[in-house]
């Protein structure tokens, strides 16, 4: 402890200002993990677009298997999954609302509720900033949570239980592992890798309401994991764990349908080990998107062209073992691979013509990093 408050005394002396966020090209990166072996829950670094390195700042909160977090628009509180599967003699884990302390980096839990499902694994917020969404894995079913005005949690105010299941042994029941809140905040969108669907909800505001729309159903066996949807808000992506693919569709605004046109693969021809993917992220710029590959041991780098149509850059090593998750800095000039079985984070410079990355030699060392999250700072 005393460690960490002499450099972040020492930042504050350079600076000549208060808190990380005296420096504008710098960034608060918070990390989930799994909270077995090395880690003890949710670390907190200090990153700069300038340089592309990386300063801890330590634990930011201990917390049990907090594997995926989302900031608040309002820079002051973070929500964090727990993907347990027995919170208090439920089957379920649970979902934890921190107070933030951009100056430090440490969070302060207000209260913890019910997943209402077992193995939460992806959150997100509405646009109005009053409801948290969250998918549960083991429990195949998503979920909304409005926000209190003080940041706490309140209980579930809709929960939608999937129906049905896949081919493949992985896919014997409903396994939601992603939920999306589009541009305009009238729809979410739902991977269930269980089923093969890509799932619109229409989002009420007003009780805090999900109700199903439209179901996009993939090839089967393909597993769909994590959505992101291209900055014009013409297409959407999903990363498709089981098949190693990425299924592009147009994606349309008022009726939140989603049609598929095209899938592509993100291993290269000559790989022929066992692999899965995991996240996919689009550049801010929306000329590139990323997916990772687990086994691949790999980033896959693609363009966007103006149809929304994929072409491959090929792949590059993800700098350690297990890429599960990943995220581009504010600036759009780095990328931050969490290498989930080699403890590590690994930084890449993105190159701003082509979309492809470049290893930076910059690396951190973190017990089964699972999430990265970015909070440009002031």
């Amino acid at each position: 402890m005393k460690g960490m408050r002499f450099v972040t005394l020492a930042l504050l002396g350079i600076s000549g200002l208060s808190g990380l966020s005296a420096a504008s090209t710098d960034s608060l990166v918070l990390i989930g993990t799994y909270s077995r072996g090395k880690s003890e829950g949710i670390y907190a670094y200090r990153f700069s677009s300038d340089t592309g390195k990386l300063t801890s700042l330590g634990l930011a909160a201990k917390a049990s298997n907090p594997s995926y977090l989302v900031i608040h628009p309002n820079r002051r509180w973070v929500y964090a999954v727990g993907e347990d599967g027995n919170y208090k003699g439920e089957r379920s884990g649970s979902l934890t609302a921190f107070t933030l302390d951009e100056s430090t980096g440490k969070l302060t839990a207000m209260n913890t509720v019910s997943s209402r499902g077992a193995a939460p694994c992806h959150l997100s917020i509405d646009k109005t900033g009053k409801f948290l969404l969250v998918a549960n894995y083991t429990g195949g079913n998503v979920g909304i949570f409005p926000i209190a005005a003080d940041g706490q949690l309140q209980e579930a105010s809709s929960m939608i239980q999937h129906q049905g299941k896949g081919v493949t042994t992985r896919q014997n029941q409903p396994h939601a592992h992603s939920i999306n809140v589009a541009k305009g905040n009238k729809f979410a969108v739902a991977c269930d890798l269980g089923t093969d669907e890509v799932i619109t909800y229409g989002l009420s505001t007003k009780g805090g309401l999900l109700t199903a729309k439209s179901r996009a159903k993939l090839k089967d066996g393909s597993g769909p994991r994590h959505f992101a949807f291209h900055p014009s808000n013409k297409y959407g992506y999903s990363i498709n764990e089981l098949a190693n693919t990425v299924t592009g569709f147009t994606w349309n605004g008022n009726s939140g349908e989603l049609k598929e046109f095209q899938t592509i693969t993100t291993l290269p021809d000559t790989f022929k080990g066992t692999s899965n993917t995991a996240e996919v992220v689009i550049h801010p710029n929306g000329r590139f998107l990323y997916g990772s590959n687990r086994g691949h041991q790999s980033i896959a780098m693609f363009t966007i062209d103006g149809g929304g149509r994929l072409t491959s850059q090929g792949q590059i090593s993800s700098g350690g073992e297990w890429p599960r998750n990943f995220n581009i800095d504010p600036s759009g000039k780095f990328l931050i691979a969490a290498n989930e079985r080699s403890d590590s984070l690994a930084v890449f410079s993105i190159d701003q013509t082509t979309g492809k990355l470049t290893p930076t030699g910059e690396k951190a060392e973190v017990g089964m990093p699972v999430c990265v999250k970015f909070l440009p700072l002031k």
